[in-house]
């Protein structure tokens, strides 16, 4: 893993490989700014792990996260008891991202063709912390003061992670607009919409130059930040796998996540029921904030009031609704969500450190 620079964000990648007991590769990015190698050694300094949404990839949290780091480094010029951050960990889900064509083969197979969804995310995600000690540089995860960090399919995921055995010990969550649901039924209209919706979006294109001048002229795409867009072209479209036929080679793009797999994770039965019985228990355990957007264009606001709802016994540190937004909060406004998530990490972290006293 060695570190490249991009507007003073430090990044590196790192591969966790497949073995005789697990057949995906899962690949992540570590993020950081020179300052905050100033915390490596330091217990109270934070380190955030982001999963992603459906269909998207890690990277798309780097907008998100250069804002939360601006914040941090103003802070730290004029108090000396801001926030610190050591770095983030934003970790692919293997079937999304550079680790879809890695994995092309195996998601071919049992246990995984057709057959992926968020608890398969969670477990990816806790395979590859638990490999932590391995890399080079080390980097071990059950030492850090961790903040676990999830979009819509990376909310319940992240949510999932929490339970996982032998358990990493995380000091709060932040969900965004987390893909969870009480009640099944409640739900079932999105899934039958994001299903239809999955398998008439287009999928391939001549080039990654013609991709962009396609999507950024989209309605979906059209509220995009530009460099979430920019990231999923590089990022979320991989070349097709027509290329590698030696004769008459296809050398378009095509989706990273391909339609089929954005389409069984979306099938998983119990997806965004299941997993409110994981969040329960965090809810007891560990500051939990919840990030909506005002305009309910996905989930129905019926589902996230349930969620909340103080009736339920949940308890959450925090719930914040941001004005002029919808379900997709880190494509359209990563720097108020960086700013709100830095308010959120920089109380959380007073009253953790206070109750670690």
């Amino acid at each position: 893993m060695s570190p490249t620079s991009n507007n003073n964000l430090l990044e590196c990648e790192a591969l966790l490989e497949p073995d005789q007991h697990y057949p995906l590769h899962i690949t992540a990015k570590k993020y950081w700014l020179p300052e905050f190698e100033a915390h490596w050694d330091d217990e109270e300094a934070v380190t955030l792990v982001l999963l992603h949404s459906t269909s998207f990839h890690k990277e798309t949290w780097q907008p998100t996260l250069e804002r939360i780091f601006q914040c941090s480094s103003a802070q730290s010029r004029y108090s000396s008891k801001s926030l610190k951050i050591k770095c983030a960990w934003a970790i692919d889900c293997p079937n999304h991202g550079v680790s879809a064509a890695l994995n092309d083969d195996a998601l071919r197979q049992a246990p995984f063709y057709r057959n992926f969804g968020c608890r398969k995310y969670a477990d990816a995600v806790h395979r590859f912390m638990s490999a932590g000690p391995r890399f080079r540089p080390m980097f071990d995860f059950r030492s850090q003061r961790l903040v676990g960090i999830g979009h819509s399919l990376g909310g319940v995921a992240i949510t999932i992670l929490q339970n996982l055995e032998p358990a990493f010990k995380f000091s709060s969550v932040i969900l965004v607009e987390p893909m969870l649901s009480p009640n099944a039924e409640a739900v079932e209209p999105l899934r039958s919409i994001l299903i239809k919706y999955a398998y008439e979006r287009r999928d391939v294109w001549p080039s990654r130059e013609y991709a962009y001048q396609n999507l950024k002229s989209r309605q979906r795409c059209e509220r995009w930040d530009p460099r979430v867009l920019d990231l999923y072209i590089k990022f979320g479209l991989r070349t097709h796998p027509g290329a590698r036929h030696p004769q008459a080679p296809y050398n378009g793009v095509s989706l990273a996540c391909s339609r089929e797999e954005e389409v069984t994770m979306y099938r998983e039965p119990d997806g965004a029921t299941k997993p409110v019985q994981d969040l329960d228990k965090v809810c007891s355990r560990i500051p939990v904030s919840i990030v909506f957007g005002s305009d309910n264009d996905y989930i129905p606001r019926a589902v996230q009031d349930a969620l909340i709802d103080p009736t339920s016994g949940r308890r959450f540190s925090s719930v914040t609704r941001i004005d002029g937004v919808g379900h997709l909060v880190p494509q359209h406004k990563p720097n108020q969500l960086g700013e709100l998530i830095f308010d959120i990490l920089a109380n959380t972290s007073c009253l953790t450190l206070s109750s670690m006293l």
